[in-house]
């Protein structure tokens, strides 16, 4: 069990560093990242994890232009866990810890090799747990948040793109504890007894000088379990920014926001006002992993040195079917007072929420 890690003291356990403190299956540690054109209609989303007790490490990157997203995904068995963060075609090069990256895919539909610069400092988000009705830690993890800029190039089926860190901003994420990964665990109790629904808003956001986090999650019935906003300064100052009041619009017949207004509050009690309208998005269920994608999920044991490619067309009806049962990642345009922002506006809503009117998982927006 002795491996290249425990060369390093970073221990937090009498373990090797190849075991975790959990023996949960479901514990994962992992990577996400978001690149958005500002102004444009491209968006790419990525992402890179390790799940030491299902013995597997995963990659997978989706571009959406049009209606269409082009997925792909790598899968392997994993070894040893180590500093060498790889799988197949894709792997991040850590240039200087919590400031700059380097992530490369090599695919012959879709490739990069692209360079991330945090714009302001990488900031610690709320613990985030969900405890189902069996009294049992569903999701159990940290994260931590970042915006930034990114620079290099992307081919697309073939279609070349210069990355200009003037036009192509994004987000990302580091987490790691316990979520749902891997095939699914036996449904028992939970198939008589389901969950009524799931309400999540994540909101990083990047301007000039300040980036603002928020993150909110949801019981049916509107009791908030997780509430977190903050403000970044360039100079590494933070401010909580209180309880967010929120307010989305949908477009109708649908679950899908258009908009969103925050009232948020400064630490001596002044109102923030933050407005965002919601541009092209990828839906995280088709072709990234995330709830539900009938296709692949994180963990999820494909065999050695599995690679695959697929193209949705967000206009079938088997893949549009779908999109309202999962998390949708938007291009978020900003703005705060007299300052415009970009980043990522991400929502998901399913089964009932009281606040919003959604009375059951059949329920659309007016």
């Amino acid at each position: 069990m002795i491996g290249p890690l425990d060369e390093y003291p970073i221990h937090q356990t009498p373990l090797p560093m190849a075991r975790v403190v959990s023996s949960d299956r479901n514990f994962y540690d992992r990577s996400y990242y978001n690149a958005i054109q500002t102004g444009g209609d491209t968006m790419l989303i990525t992402g890179f994890g390790v799940y030491p007790n299902l013995g597997v490490t995963d990659a997978f990157a989706t571009v959406r232009r049009g209606d269409t997203q082009r997925a792909v995904r790598f899968s392997d068995a994993l070894e040893q866990r180590g500093l060498d963060l790889a799988v197949g075609g894709y792997r991040i090069e850590v240039i200087e810890p919590l400031q700059k990256l380097r992530v490369i895919c090599e695919h012959n539909d879709l490739s990069f090799d692209l360079t991330w610069e945090g714009a302001h400092p990488a900031v610690a988000e709320q613990p985030h747990t969900i405890i189902t009705k069996l009294h049992r830690p569903i999701i159990d993890a940290q994260r931590f948040a970042q915006v930034g800029t990114w620079s290099g190039t992307l081919n697309v089926d073939g279609d070349d793109f210069a990355i200009d860190p003037a036009v192509w901003c994004g987000t990302r994420d580091r987490s790691w504890g316990i979520r749902p990964v891997g095939d699914a665990d036996p449904a028992g109790r939970v198939a008589d007894e389901p969950s009524e629904g799931f309400w999540w808003l994540y909101v990083p956001l990047k301007f000039d000088d300040y980036s603002i986090i928020v993150i909110v999650q949801e019981e049916p019935n509107g009791f908030r379990t997780l509430n977190d906003a903050t403000r970044v300064w360039n100079d590494g100052r933070v401010e909580q920014l209180g309880w967010p009041r929120v307010h989305l619009t949908y477009k109708s017949g649908t679950r899908i926001p258009t908009a969103l207004r925050l009232e948020l509050s400064t630490p001596d009690g002044k109102p923030l006002e933050v407005e965002v309208e919601a541009g092209t998005f990828i839906a995280l269920n088709a072709g990234c992993g995330y709830g539900g994608d009938p296709d692949w999920l994180h963990g999820q044991w494909k065999g050695r040195d599995w690679s695959e490619s697929k193209l949705y067309d967000l206009t079938d009806p088997a893949v549009a079917g779908r999109i309202p049962f999962g998390v949708i990642d938007h291009v978020g345009k900003a703005r705060c007072g007299d300052d415009e922002g970009w980043g990522l506006f991400e929502h998901g809503t399913m089964g009932r929420h009281d606040p919003t009117g959604f009375a059951d998982w059949g329920s659309v927006a007016p």
